[in-house]
């Protein structure tokens, strides 16, 4: 089975998209690795497609998306119509795909009742294609969010250290315990928070550190030491549709301080 994993932050702006589409393709060669956007910003979708192919093969098409995941029981849903392969390793038999988002998928929202478990039914029937799977969750309270939870066995918190930094972090610790008190069955593990875009700004990066750093020991949570730093080449990935170590130009430095925290990562949720 899969090892399943959401990205959330109650705070918007944190990088969670960009970290989500690279930890799926760091095991591209090896392992098969399936991402699954659930913000209706869908841009975890445009990084992993690229804008222009998301906007001809997937936008212009209509093509189905994870809206269709949560519409499910109105419309019966082939479960290989929303899953798009990005990248294939041949030589390694893995590979990375993809469910992606719309800006429609907001409107499941106006009728969310009994749709959260949709997506946990979804997974359990295509989990075992997978080594993992990485749920991209909008910065709010939501069904998408609970639906993330049933789904997944660890939450990983990215968090920008700036002014604000904790600002998602007490909602999210109520939200995972408000979660934890509704479906006291699901083992739900919190991986950790990673510090994301780091530019080694001196002294309001570490003043923010420090505020992240208490309220993790209030709530027991693990802080990673590996850290991610802040570089352009995030950027260029995004409009190249390429990975952090396959955009051009990268710093090699970059590529091996995001392969530290991968291992980091890859030891906390025993992949």
């Amino acid at each position: 089975m899969a090892i399943k994993v959401a990205l959330i932050n109650m705070k918007g702006g944190v990088g969670k998209s960009t970290l989500a589409v690279n930890i799926a393709w760091q095991w591209s060669d090896g392992a098969n690795v399936l991402l699954v956007d659930l913000d209706p910003q869908f841009n975890a979708s445009q990084y992993m497609f690229g804008g222009h192919k998301y906007r001809t093969e997937i936008y212009a098409t209509n093509a189905p998306t994870v809206r269709d995941i949560f519409e499910a029981g109105k419309v019966p849903l082939d479960h290989n119509s929303v899953i798009y392969n990005v990248y294939k390793n041949w030589y390694e038999s893995s590979r990375v795909d993809l469910i992606p988002s719309q800006f429609e998928l907001a409107d499941t929202l106006r009728s969310p009742a009994q749709k959260e478990r949709l997506l946990k039914k979804f997974i359990s029937e295509v989990e075992n294609r997978y080594d993992l799977i990485i749920f991209d969750c909008p910065p709010t309270e939501s069904l998408f969010t609970t639906a993330a939870y049933l789904a997944s066995d660890y939450v990983l918190v990215p968090v920008k250290p700036e002014f604000l930094s904790t600002i998602g972090l007490p909602l999210l610790h109520q939200s995972m315990d408000g979660f934890r008190e509704k479906y006291p069955s699901r083992n739900l593990q919190l991986a950790g928070i990673v510090f994301n875009a780091a530019e080694e700004y001196i002294p309001e990066e570490e003043e923010s550190k420090k505020d992240v750093g208490k309220l993790a020991k209030k709530y027991d949570w693990y802080v990673f030491d590996k850290e991610i730093p802040y570089s352009r080449s995030f950027a260029k990935g995004a409009r190249e549709g390429t990975p952090l170590s396959r955009t051009s130009y990268v710093r090699w430095s970059r590529i091996q301080e995001f392969r530290a925290f991968a291992d980091e990562f890859q030891d906390r949720i025993g992949l």
